[in-house]
């Protein structure tokens, strides 16, 4: 009999596919889990409503339940309450920067006062930074420039 805690153990080993050291769990994409006699419900909420990754987790959380014996899989999608990086657990922050990407600072609605705020450099710590581009390899990074130690770096939007 497969069991809730089973489930979310299976689904603690899916990486985001734009930041393989942060399960979906971690970036609470995956929202709920419910198992019931017609089979398994997950519901997700990607980072943003156009979110290219999204059909590739869907495929990911099918096949990782499918694989563990869960028949008649489900998986919804939600934007109510909106993702946000506001959500991320601090150990998520930090795993963020030691892999190298400036984690989000909380916004708590003060977006435009937030983007304001200095970005400390992930290699070197030093906050003598600046923007290079506000778009990074994926929607919800920028690409960030070190002064101090002469590195590129992105940082995960904050949003």
């Amino acid at each position: 009999m497969i069991d809730q805690t089973t489930i979310w153990q299976e689904l603690g080993k899916i990486t985001d596919p734009e930041i393989p050291v942060l399960s979906l769990i971690e970036m609470k994409v995956i929202r709920s889990v419910t198992l019931s006699e017609d089979g398994v419900k997950v519901v997700i909420s990607p980072t943003f409503v156009g979110c290219p990754a999204l059909e590739h987790m869907k495929d990911e959380i099918r096949s990782a339940l499918t694989t563990l014996g869960c028949e008649n899989v489900s998986i919804e999608t939600t934007f109510t309450p909106p993702w946000s990086t506001d959500m991320l657990e601090p150990e998520v922050k930090e795993k963020l920067r030691a892999f190298g990407i400036a984690p989000p600072p909380k916004n708590e609605g003060e977006l435009v006062a937030v983007l304001q705020l200095p970005v400390a450099c992930p290699f070197c710590n030093s906050t003598h930074t600046h923007l290079d581009s506000p778009f990074g390899a994926t929607l919800c990074k920028q690409i960030f420039y070190c002064d101090n130690c002469r590195q590129s770096f992105e940082r995960f939007k904050p949003v």
